[in-house]
């Protein structure tokens, strides 16, 4: 049953920010894994967190303002890599950053990152990633102890050695991205990185210069007391995994442990905020 999954084929219309959404809603319900391709994204989650009613939750495909075909089927683990190579296409931030997997053309930018794509989450492609490659790319991590919560592929992690920073705690819930981001890491040749598998509860005890958390909404609602706990004075907060509408009630939450917010970058309706402690 462990190797077993649902993929699900959604067509959406307009394509952006339908697809986001979709995404951002099908995460909340258990969908761990996302190709995004040109008619919208194919979706998975393990057979044995599915249920016929997964989608009814789903507020976004009951939405008059978009467009949403879908159809699903079971698959073997084993065909992930070859659905990647198909899908997967390289990307660059800030024509400073490349992104790409072992098959793709080295652009030769001053950061080249190499990603095995497998089954986990943060491959550049979502908003979010990319928005928080171009907060790094503003603040100076030198020398600075990071924490990358929700590490996905480790994309955040490994750029953040890539700058300088050391050492670096890359923490994620699920294990394909535990795996992936422990390939990935020795793929980029990184010297600074601990990959942990589990949740905020790992932080106990635990300080650091810079905190990168780009999960969603709720979880970081629910542990920001833990994160900037952890955040060491003049310390950098960096936040996404939501949209503009849910800035208010991000801000009120850190605003309540002292930390200001310094920087926002929006991409479509997602956003990213830097906050200081």
């Amino acid at each position: 049953m462990d190797n077993i999954y649902i993929e699900y084929t959604f067509k959406t219309s307009p394509k952006e920010p339908t697809t986001e959404i979709l995404i951002a809603e099908l995460g909340g319900v258990g969908f761990e894994s996302f190709v995004e391709n040109e008619d919208g994204v194919v979706a998975y989650i393990q057979k044995n967190d599915w249920t016929p009613t997964i989608l009814e939750d789903v507020f976004v495909l009951n939405s008059k303002e978009f467009s949403i075909q879908y159809e699903h089927k079971e698959i073997e683990q084993t065909n992930w890599n070859a659905e990647w190579e198909k899908n997967f296409n390289p990307i660059q931030v800030d024509n400073l950053v490349s992104i790409r997997a072992p098959f793709h053309e080295n652009p030769n930018l001053p950061y080249d990152i190499v990603i095995e794509p497998k089954m986990s989450f943060g491959t550049g492609h979502h908003e979010t990633t990319h928005m928080m490659v171009q907060h790094l790319l503003n603040i100076d991590v030198t020398g600075k102890k990071v924490l990358d919560m929700g590490c996905g592929t480790g994309i955040l992690a490994i750029f953040a050695e890539m700058k300088g920073a050391q050492p670096i705690d890359a923490i994620d819930i699920d294990s394909w991205c535990y795996e992936n981001s422990i390939e990935n890491v020795k793929r980029n040749r990184c010297k600074h990185i601990s990959v942990y598998e589990g949740d905020a509860a790992l932080l106990e005890g635990k300080k650091y210069d810079i905190i990168i958390a780009n999960i969603n909404r709720n979880i970081l609602l629910n542990d920001m007391q833990t994160y900037t706990s952890c955040l060491n004075e003049k310390g950098v907060l960096l936040l996404s995994g939501f949209y503009s509408e849910d800035i208010p009630v991000i801000d009120n939450e850190v605003s309540k442990y002292g930390l200001t917010l310094k920087n926002t970058i929006k991409r479509n309706n997602w956003v990213a905020l830097q906050y200081q402690k």
